[in-house]
């Protein structure tokens, strides 16, 4: 049998080794954990025809985690808006929403032309499109990529506004 030796006193620890640090959002794009591929797509599509910029904001991956979290009333006018959405342009089209070119897009919004109203509108996917405007907005205003480009003196900046900066 064997005695073991106790480690000398001379010898030192040896050092961790140092791993280095990424921001995950650098490294790898979002993988989408709530809507479906198809879902996802038309949403991507959407959001950049109703705020440009949008997609490079990040605003859809964000509202894919937004609406994951969300209450299951919204979580289903998100899902069966963009299910009526992407069905709407396979009938008319027959092609998916984000297949379509920018004219047949633009005609599949019809509903946000019509008149504003206290009220949401009657059908589903008009109520669809009102809410994932107002969340696309502010998803990407919101975002970095926006603020960035903001400080930069590309969006303005709150130069040129009706309303002038405070300071």
């Amino acid at each position: 049998m064997l005695a073991q030796q106790p480690p000398s006193a001379t010898a030192q620890p040896a050092e961790p080794a140092k791993l280095e640090m990424a921001i995950s959002d650098d490294a790898a794009d979002p993988v989408p954990k709530f809507f479906t591929v198809p879902q996802m797509a038309a949403l991507r599509a959407l959001s950049e025809m109703l705020v440009a910029g949008a997609k490079k904001a990040g605003a859809p991956e964000f509202l894919d985690f937004l609406i994951g979290a969300s209450p299951e009333a919204r979580q289903k006018v998100y899902r069966d808006g963009l299910d009526a959405l992407n069905a709407a342009a396979k009938k008319k089209y027959g092609r998916t929403f984000a297949d379509l070119d920018v004219s047949q897009a633009d005609a599949m919004l019809a509903p946000l032309r019509a008149p504003w109203t206290f009220d949401d509108p009657p059908d589903s996917l008009a109520r669809f499109l009102r809410a994932a405007k107002a969340d696309v907005r502010t998803a990407t205003m919101n975002s970095r990529e926006f603020a960035a480009a903001a400080s930069t003196g590309r969006r303005g900046g709150g130069r040129g506004l009706y309303w002038y900066p405070l300071d």
